[in-house]
């Protein structure tokens, strides 16, 4: 049963027509997410589907007594009312509280937040996760998202996809988080050239099916030329000899991957990378250091001793709050250690991405602000100008003759990391990269960064983005350490509900563990021994990978010569040897640490 159906809709903004004789229908318990490039119609469509936007033309109609529950992108709430009355209403709290799912939802979403406090006071990321509260709170036959994961970490992210994918209630979400679509769709709609195309599955098998059209699409142009160019030759030769009938027999999964290239050619970004950054990049030496300066807010590090290497790809997590900025602020000189030291290499050349966009002249045009940093730049094997990566950012025809002043947030950000990446850095920090953007960017972001070679650090709520572009994942689990996962984020997400990771509030309210009767606590002094020690071993299996990707590169130079592949497959069986027994060593120090 179709709780929603739109007939033959179109709409415009002024001139520039969003919608064009769409038909489409929603049906009940079904879970749809929708993609397509900013500014391309999505939210219109939501909003006409759930009733607040009336189409130029067409028809709309809904179930009788359909509940539809909508989170906007803004959220308009009474400045005195409290989180209580907002998300609660008038239940007694004995009403409330005695129900499972609404302390799981308040204990998710709002569990760092007062309930007294009034929506006035409250910040952009705490009004939001309020209003999403309030209509997961609510009962609902179909529930509209737009841009939920906003503001909310990967623990929260990953909360709620397992939330809606309990939920039976129809769902239609907006959102650029590839990883959330794939979590909670059944169903993906793309908003392109006016209309809507339809997909079975999340985002990957939308990826799949796009391609497998695309094919189609091409062998049936190619069929097509080849008609008209038989059809041309009749009508030159006159009637054409007897010819069998063309056979085709296509395998869709051999046809999409067939001579795909690998995401990254590491061991040769590595090459470049320590040709051009050398040894040393950045070492933390006993650093410890406070979010808000000296000694006052949360602890960040505790006498942290880390190596970043050249070459490195790391995605840097942790909880709202626990210090993830603060540690790219340190590594970009802007703050500096309450203790311990930084030293930097001496050929880094540094570009940060913070949160704040940057201040640019309003008055220049878009491709005079990139030109003005630099008008070609090499990335991997090619060359680029400024207008073609412009483009490749999302900024197509005249877009890069738009006045700055013009611009969006989210197309200030796209300008501000182009500017940074035409200046050649050898060393990129990115803080939310990923904000603002579209999928189709997003991608195109990610393909440039793969042939990138440097040191990268990235901080991400976006999970799809954080596994694309890094190698190695490291969190700050509240404990003044930075922790490597070798599970990535899936292992951060199972300490943090297993409890072996605390949040930046709770670690500064609660400075001092409390020692129970006969329990046996590790000094200070030996856990930075402790600690010193298990960085050792990450370099020390850093080495090992490295060594183990040179084996590799010289096993597959080295493709005829059996001899010497006989010799390298020893090496490589070694060295496999020896990183399993350093794994081993540090995954009991680890555990010495955590205890």
């Amino acid at each position: 049963m179709n709780l929603v159906n739109l007939e033959s809709v179109s709409h415009a903004f002024g001139p520039k027509p969003l919608l064009k004789g769409v038909s489409l229908g929603v049906e009940a318990g079904e879970r749809i997410g929708v993609v397509g490039r900013n500014g391309g119609g999505k939210t219109t469509l939501v909003s006409i589907i759930a009733g607040e936007l009336t189409p130029d033309s067409g028809r709309v109609t809904h179930t009788r007594g359909m509940r539809v529950g909508v989170l906007a992108q803004r959220d308009l709430f009474d400045p005195d009312m409290s989180i209580r009355d907002i998300v609660l209403g008038r239940q007694a709290e004995h009403e409330w509280a005695g129900d499972a799912q609404v302390r799981e939802i308040l204990a998710n979403l709002l569990g760092d937040l007062d309930l007294a406090s009034k929506a006035g006071a409250l910040s952009g990321g705490e009004r939001r996760r309020t209003a999403l509260a309030k209509l997961l709170i609510e009962q609902h036959d179909l529930i509209v998202l737009d841009e939920p994961t906003n503001h909310l970490d990967i623990e929260a992210i990953a909360w709620l996809a397992g939330h809606l994918s309990a939920r039976k209630s129809a769902l239609l979400v907006v959102t650029h988080d590839r990883w959330f679509l794939d979590a909670v769709s059944t169903r993906t709609w793309e908003v392109v050239d006016e209309s809507v195309e339809r997909y079975e599955g999340g985002y990957a098998a939308f990826v799949l099916a796009k391609a497998e059209r695309a094919r189609i699409a091409q062998v049936s142009e190619e069929r097509r030329q080849n008609l008209m160019r038989k059809e041309i030759a009749w009508l030159r030769r006159g009637p054409p000899a007897r010819t069998s009938k063309p056979k085709f027999r296509i395998n869709a999964a051999e046809a999409l991957i067939a001579d795909v290239p690998p995401a990254r050619e590491t061991v040769e970004l590595l090459r470049f990378a320590t040709a051009r950054l050398g040894k040393t990049v950045y070492d933390l030496e006993n650093v410890t250091l406070h979010a808000g300066g000296p000694g006052t807010g949360p602890l960040v590090l505790d006498q942290c001793t880390w190596q970043f290497g050249p070459g490195d790809r790391i995605g840097l997590i942790g909880v709202n709050g626990s210090g993830k900025s603060t540690v790219l602020r340190l590594l970009s000189g802007s703050v500096v250690p309450d203790e311990g030291r930084l030293v930097q290499g001496r050929t880094v050349k540094l570009a940060h991405l913070s949160q704040e966009i940057a201040e640019l002249d309003p008055t220049r045009r878009v491709l005079e602000t990139v030109e003005e940093v630099r008008k070609y730049i090499t990335v991997g094997k090619k060359e680029w100008t400024a207008s073609q990566l412009l483009e490749r950012l999302g900024f197509k025809g005249d877009a890069q003759w738009k006045v700055v002043g013009d611009l969006s947030g989210g197309e200030r950000r796209r300008l501000q990391l182009l500017r940074l990446i035409m200046d050649e850095p050898n060393v990129l920090l990115l803080d939310e990269p990923t904000n603002d953007l579209d999928i189709e960017t997003l991608t195109e972001l990610e393909d440039l960064l793969d042939g990138w070679p440097g040191t990268l650090v990235v901080v991400s709520h976006d999970r799809y983005f954080l596994e694309r572009v890094s190698d190695r994942t490291v969190a700050l689990l509240g404990d003044g350490r930075l922790s490597m996962l070798p599970g990535g984020v899936d292992e951060y997400l199972e300490r943090r509900a297993a409890g072996t990771a605390v949040s930046a509030r709770a670690a500064e309210a609660t400075p001092v563990a409390v020692e129970e009767p006969g329990e046996k606590k590790v000094s200070q002094k030996e856990l930075r021994e402790l600690q010193k020690e298990l960085s050792r071993l990450e370099r020390q299996l850093d080495k090992l990978s490295e060594r183990e990707a040179k084996v590799h590169a010289q096993m597959a130079e080295a493709a005829s010569d059996f001899e010497k592949l006989g010799k390298l497959d020893a090496e490589l069986r070694d060295l496999g040897t020896q990183k399993e027994a350093t794994e081993l060593e540090w995954m009991e120090l680890a555990e010495r640490i955590a205890d």
